[in-house]
């Protein structure tokens, strides 16, 4: 870091970097506070969907006991077929998004199973959804995480480094040319005196 000049301009200078930090300040502490509100909203929906899952779990283990009868295949009787993503921007930042999901349901002959494969299709259809939209949330509770621990770090430089350092600068430079100032009016008395002394005891010219 360059060494601190103790004049007008440095003080100029540091004087014009303060009123920018200091303008900067409020809008990234806005934006930090923003991205913490868009991360907790994000944790929310997250644990909101994880809950969802949980019930869809329970309901299958509570409402299909049948799930245990081996006779009955279930392999690939709901498979994903295509899945859009999308993107959105949130207080600057780029945030994953579930559009779609299609699936396949393997055909089946309402007479070859048990009535109850149409609960089972369903709850596997509702459940695979679920995932899909608990990975994007993942997604952008993790960019959010980021974005938030980015921003924190640029509040801190300003708040806690650049500022208060710049002040402090502004201080030295301040005093400095304060105290050069009050030597430059001793000098400049002394000097008087000298002179004034000078010509109190110059000898007389004889003629």
């Amino acid at each position: 870091m360059a060494r601190l000049q103790l004049n007008k301009s440095s003080l100029a200078r540091e004087a014009a970097s303060l009123k920018t930090y200091q303008r900067f300040l409020p809008s990234l502490d806005l934006k930090r506070r923003q991205l913490m509100a868009e991360r907790a909203r994000a944790a929310r929906a997250l644990a909101e969907t994880e809950d969802t899952i949980d019930k869809v779990v329970r309901d299958l283990g509570a409402e299909a006991p049948m799930l245990s009868n081996t006779d009955v295949s279930l392999d690939g009787l709901v498979t994903i077929r295509r899945v859009d993503y999308g993107e959105q921007n949130t207080v600057g930042v780029r945030l994953p998004t579930l559009e779609s999901v299609e699936v396949d349901i393997k055909p089946y002959s309402p007479f070859a199973k048990p009535h109850w494969v149409d609960f089972i299709t369903a709850k596997l259809q509702e459940a695979l959804a679920l995932n899909l939209r608990k990975d994007v949330e993942i997604q952008r509770l993790a960019k959010l995480d980021e974005a938030v621990k980015k921003i924190r770090q640029r509040v801190n430089l300003f708040e806690k480094v650049l500022i208060p350092r710049t002040q402090e600068n502004i201080k030295r430079i301040k005093i400095y040319l304060s105290d050069e100032q009050v030597s430059g009016v001793v000098r400049s008395k002394l000097a008087k005196r000298k002179r004034a002394a000078a010509t109190s005891y110059a000898p007389e010219t004889i003629l």
